[in-house]
């Protein structure tokens, strides 16, 4: 019997005991930026929070989106998880920022790069297709149990559809409009940020709302390893065998779910549209 589970169990001992500092590092710096954001949404008011992101659903995705915000935050609110649904939002944000800053330079390189993309395309279906529990074990044996961890499972888990969505979005741009950029004297540096980033933006910005829905579905799985949050809520309802509680939760996970995608997907889509009218002229 071939037994790979040994294998794997050998190197990622090997990988704690060696690189121990770079992990309690890495841990350190996670951290930090984890409370940044955490330190910003407690010091707001609710209240305040709550008429910002309304006014933010009105701008970028209408009157339908902000009402449903205003109403749905106020009973967030109402129902005392207000706490947990900022700690959440924290994870996901910090998550997705860093999931972003890593997921979109590969997503660049893979698309310049035939031999590049050849290499990540399976590690990238293999992150996505591993069961998401999957991840908390090695995030637990590197950073412990906590908000670090959580993170660190949220990120691979969270940042293949932005990855391939920046490749698929620069190779959609047309090999005339490259040429043309290049007949007139544009540098490479100047045809990636001026021209292919534009107009593959709509499909990157896509890619953003993907990775931010990943990131919120893994953030509620990462409180079996007290990453807390909303999940831990949905988690107490499970363990305790408090049917109210845990659909509460459920609630509040759904609820803030619903409006960052719209946020998101209406940026998305206005930003296509104006692509599309650019193109046109």
């Amino acid at each position: 019997m071939i037994n790979i589970g040994k294998y794997i169990e050998i190197a990622i001992n090997w990988l704690t005991e060696h690189f121990s500092h770079f992990f309690d590092t890495l841990c350190f710096i996670v951290g930090g930026f984890i409370e940044g954001f955490q330190h910003i949404l407690y010091g707001i008011p609710a209240f305040i929070t709550i008429l910002a992101i309304t006014l933010l659903a009105w701008y970028k995705a209408g009157k339908g989106t902000a009402i449903f915000s205003l109403l749905g935050l106020g009973l967030i609110y109402g129902m005392g998880f207000w706490e947990e649904t900022m700690q959440t939002l924290a994870l996901v944000l910090s998550s997705t920022t860093i999931a972003l800053l890593a997921g979109i330079p590969m997503g660049i390189w893979t698309a310049y790069s035939t031999r590049c993309s050849k290499v990540v395309r399976p590690i990238l279906d293999f992150m996505q297709t591993m069961p998401a529990f999957v991840y908390l074990i090695p995030a637990v044996l590197f950073f412990g149990l906590g908000s670090v961890p959580g993170a660190f499972a949220t990120i691979i888990f969270a940042m293949p559809p932005v990855v391939r969505l920046t490749e698929l979005g620069i190779r959609q741009v047309s090999h005339e409009v490259v040429e043309a950029s290049y007949s007139f004297g544009a540098t490479r540096w100047q045809l990636l940020f001026k021209v292919q980033l534009p107009l593959a933006l709509p499909t990157i910005l896509t890619g953003v709302n993907q990775t931010i829905m990943m990131s919120l579905s893994m953030v509620v799985i990462a409180a079996m390893i007290s990453a807390g949050g909303l999940g831990e809520v949905v988690l107490k309802g499970i363990t305790q065998m408090k049917i109210g509680l845990g659909f509460e939760g459920g609630v509040a996970v759904v609820i803030l779910a619903i409006i960052l995608d719209r946020i998101t997907q209406s940026i998305a889509q206005r930003k296509n549209k104006s692509t599309f009218k650019s193109k046109n002229k």
